[in-house]
């Protein structure tokens, strides 16, 4: 399984040189005021179509905002088993966290960092076809695959624009955003990049700016980064803090 280590070795080579970093999202302006266009939701829908079925594994850049980008590796297998690595994606940014769907459903994992130097472990959240909980959901994942099928259904309750390129990326950009009048978008609203084969290049939404750094072909299958364990995986609040001793104030008998 590549990691990340191997995805930085890569980047420049696969490239030509450094990746441009991602400008925060309130950085980027809005790049078109055309009205929502058949034509728009159309070439998304066919690039989303070829998304679909890309394998690959990939490099991305992350800029929330902090002043400290986040390296997310993307892999997508020939099986059709697909993992999502997320650094700082749960406990409210202190730990990392994987999102992996395999055969046997839907995997919430830890991952040990230098900050964080756990056991990688899994809890299966969820069936193959479903989504991850919203309390364990880092959001991050659902660009690469779950919008892909949102995007290619034409009842989508979508308005579709074609814009000019964000920094960085190949392709063409789409503003997407929701015409539902239900409080639940059907898709994370913003900008979204695509090369002419379907691999998502750049993302712009309201968590964050996501650029592709490299990319090579997908592995036959993925893995668990851990061993499966039953409880509750790690969740994107803040941990409870640990119970502090009680102290009996009465003197001794």
């Amino acid at each position: 399984m590549l990691t990340v280590v191997t995805f930085l070795a890569l980047g420049p080579a696969g490239c030509g040189g450094d990746a441009p970093e991602a400008a925060p999202a309130s950085a980027i302006p809005a790049t078109s005021t055309a009205p929502p266009s058949s034509d728009a939701r159309s070439a998304l829908a066919g690039l989303a179509a070829l998304g679909l079925d890309r394998r690959y594994a990939a490099l991305y850049r992350l800029d929330v905002g902090d002043g400290a980008p986040r390296d997310v590796v993307a892999t997508v297998a020939t099986d059709g088993s697909w993992r999502v690595d997320i650094p700082r994606g749960a406990q409210a940014g202190t730990a990392d966290v994987s999102v992996v769907r395999t055969a046997a459903g839907v995997y919430v994992c830890s991952l040990p960092s230098v900050t964080n130097p756990v056991t990688s472990s899994c809890v299966r959240v969820a069936e193959k076809g479903e989504k991850v909980p919203r309390r364990y959901d880092p959001k991050v994942q659902r660009l690469f695959r779950q919008w892909l099928t949102v995007f290619t259904d034409r009842q989508s309750a979508l308005a579709v624009t074609a814009v000019q390129p964000l920094e960085g990326a190949q392709g063409s950009c789409f503003s997407v955003d929701s015409v539902s009048a239900s409080l639940d978008a059907p898709v994370d609203v913003g900008v979204y990049c695509y090369s002419a084969d379907g691999l998502l290049t750049a993302a712009r939404v309201e968590y964050g700016v996501l650029t592709l750094v490299s990319q090579v072909a997908g592995p036959a299958t993925v893995q668990l980064p851990g061993v499966e364990v039953s409880g509750e995986p790690l969740g994107t609040t803040s941990p409870s803090p640990a119970p502090q001793p009680s102290y009996s104030l009465a003197p001794p008998a």
